[in-house]
């Protein structure tokens, strides 16, 4: 039996999103900037795929443009508000995804912008009063950058203060919502934010595919050129498959948010319950019984000789979780979120994460073999 449980890192792909995206690898093989009717019909599957995920983020499709995926939305978000919207100042978190961590780094070590960061507790929830603290602080032109959902811990970001905030002190707002997206309702009418990005494979769909949103008032000039798909936003010819593939993914989700979130949660309280009565000394991280991602539970394990190595013990035994996020090159390097909020903590972390193809039979089979494990 082989048990996934890192859905976090990416899911399975949908059967259904796989049906929708066939016909592209197969027959209809047009470039959609081609004028003749094989180019028309690309062109057409991916506007009909941005009205589909405008309207389930009540954005306008002119706002939203497709990329490879969060990483190179965030990258072309956090990079060009500094170059094209005169940002001199980033607000973020030590507990951000890499993808943003390492781009404000490397605009900081640049020279191109000032970096603040702000105040996180131990479950890894923002101070608000902190970062009202850090708004007011001066007059800079300042971008935050906050994710909604956290992909290791699964803390979920009070997104309304925070954009109410930006708004009060003229600050741009940008959200990692990467694991928030089709998972929880986002109307960017009712919540005011500037940037937002989403990757399909976090919500059944291909890998290699993402969007981002960006604001209508916020003006910025494309991140790769050499071309003018996208509405000249992002050059290079679109993946027409991918696009179709990540748009009916999200309608999926949208359309199916409520039932699978309330099987998942139920599965991962389920889960968290059979754990504590296994294995008693264990202690859960983030916001685990409060406002949290409904597929993350983060699992601190007391360290041991036996617990070292339970990630890969957990996949000799038929188990896929992981010790953090999984953008590391396949390194099992620590989790830099868990180092952030408990630093000198030795013991043992590891997330699993489910989805609403994950049943009861299999958390059972988890738990029996973590008893042999540990």
């Amino acid at each position: 039996m082989r048990v996934y449980f890192d859905n976090a890192a990416t899911t399975p792909l949908s059967e259904e999103v796989l049906q929708t995206m066939l016909p592209y690898l197969r027959e209809h093989q047009g470039n959609p900037s081609s004028i003749h009717a094989d180019g028309r019909k690309a062109r057409t599957a991916i506007e009909d795929a941005r009205k589909t995920v405008a309207n389930y983020l009540n954005a306008s499709i002119g706002e939203i443009f497709f990329t490879s995926g969060g990483t190179e939305s965030s990258n072309m978000v956090l990079k060009c508000a500094v170059r094209d919207l005169g940002v001199q100042r980033i607000i973020t978190s030590k507990i951000e995804h890499h993808c943003v961590l390492h781009t404000v780094e490397n605009l900081e070590k640049a020279g191109l912008v000032q970096v603040n960061y702000v105040n996180i507790d131990k479950k890894g929830k923002v101070d608000l009063e902190h970062l009202e603290t850090l708004l007011q602080a001066d007059n800079t032109k300042t971008l935050v950058s906050l994710m909604y959902a956290n992909n290791e811990i699964g803390t979920l970001l009070d997104t309304e203060k925070v954009s109410a905030l930006c708004q009060e002190n003229q600050a741009l707002f940008h959200s990692d919502t990467v694991q928030a997206v089709g998972h929880f309702p986002i109307d960017v009418q009712s919540m005011p934010i500037n940037f937002l990005t989403g990757s399909a494979h976090k919500f059944h769909g291909p890998k290699g595919v993402g969007f981002v949103y960006i604001n209508g008032d916020n003006i910025i000039n494309p991140y790769i050129n050499g071309g003018s798909q996208e509405r000249n936003m992002r050059a290079g010819t679109e993946n027409v498959a991918g696009i179709v593939g990540l748009a009916k993914a999200f309608e999926l989700s949208c359309e199916n948010m409520q039932e699978r979130r309330k099987y998942i949660d139920e599965l991962r309280s389920y889960f968290k319950v059979q754990l504590q009565a296994a294995i008693p000394d264990i202690t859960f991280n983030g916001d685990h019984d409060g406002h949290y991602l409904h597929k993350v539970l983060s699992v601190s394990f007391p360290n041991s000789p036996k617990t070292e190595l339970i990630v890969f013990n957990l996949d000799i035994a038929g188990i896929s979780a992981s010790g953090g996020s999984a953008c590391s090159s396949g390194v099992e390097a620590g989790s830099h979120v868990m180092a952030a909020l408990q630093p000198d903590d030795l013991s043992k972390t590891v997330r699993f994460s489910f989805s609403h193809y994950n049943t009861k039979e299999e958390v059972d089979y988890v738990i029996e073999k973590l008893k042999k494990v540990i």
